[in-house]
């Protein structure tokens, strides 16, 4: 079934949430626009982006590996005390640092991605294409399936998770919004390794 990219954009504007989730959760609802958004909150997302309520809670994990020469830093953040203190919310950030630590993310979302970056990687994609005798028509495309990829490597809530690659951490972080019916935010990280440029 093909997916109007302005119905993508109606329900982006409703609810908050990302091109692709949007466009998923239409395809799960045939087109539908009100069943995408009843998809959208029993998975957690309109939570996950929902801009209402601040997310001026929360804690800050910390994570050494146990060889000493990683470490990390990370705030996570949530709309109240009771469930930055909750069972949930501390096993998700011990094991968002521990991620951290292991799948080395360089952003924390697509967004955070600076725009001069972003041109580096298609530029080198579209050398790569053309080398390869690609048709113009097909290199767009095939630029952009690779910037897909180039996401789930390079920013943090796109990344499988290291536990169970089946998640990534912005599914992760949907359950856990489900959970606590709190906003959800990775504020900020810092991963350290010995022998690295700071």
């Amino acid at each position: 079934m093909t997916i109007r990219s302005e119905d993508v954009k109606a329900l982006r504007d409703a609810t908050g949430v990302g091109i692709m989730d949007c466009k998923n959760a239409l395809m799960k609802a045939n087109g539908d626009l009100e069943r995408a958004k009843q998809i959208l909150r029993e998975e957690g997302r309109e939570l996950l982006a929902h801009k209402g309520r601040e997310a001026t809670d929360g804690r800050i994990e910390a994570y050494v590996h146990h060889s000493g020469k990683v470490g990390v830093l990370v705030e996570i953040a949530c709309n109240t005390d009771f469930a930055a203190k909750s069972a949930d919310f501390l096993e998700f950030s011990r094991d968002l640092a521990m991620h951290i630590a292991a799948a080395k993310p360089r952003y924390i979302a697509p967004d955070d991605v600076p725009a001069e970056d972003l041109e580096q990687e298609k530029d080198i994609y579209r050398v790569q294409m053309e080398k390869e005798g690609k048709p113009a028509a097909m290199i767009e495309k095939i630029v952009e399936g690779r910037l897909k990829k180039f996401y789930s490597e390079a920013c943090l809530v796109k990344q499988p998770f290291v536990k169970d690659p089946a998640q990534t951490i912005e599914d992760l972080m949907g359950v856990l919004a489900s959970k606590t019916g709190e906003t959800i935010l990775v504020k900020r990280f810092a991963r350290y390794e010995i022998g690295e440029d700071a």
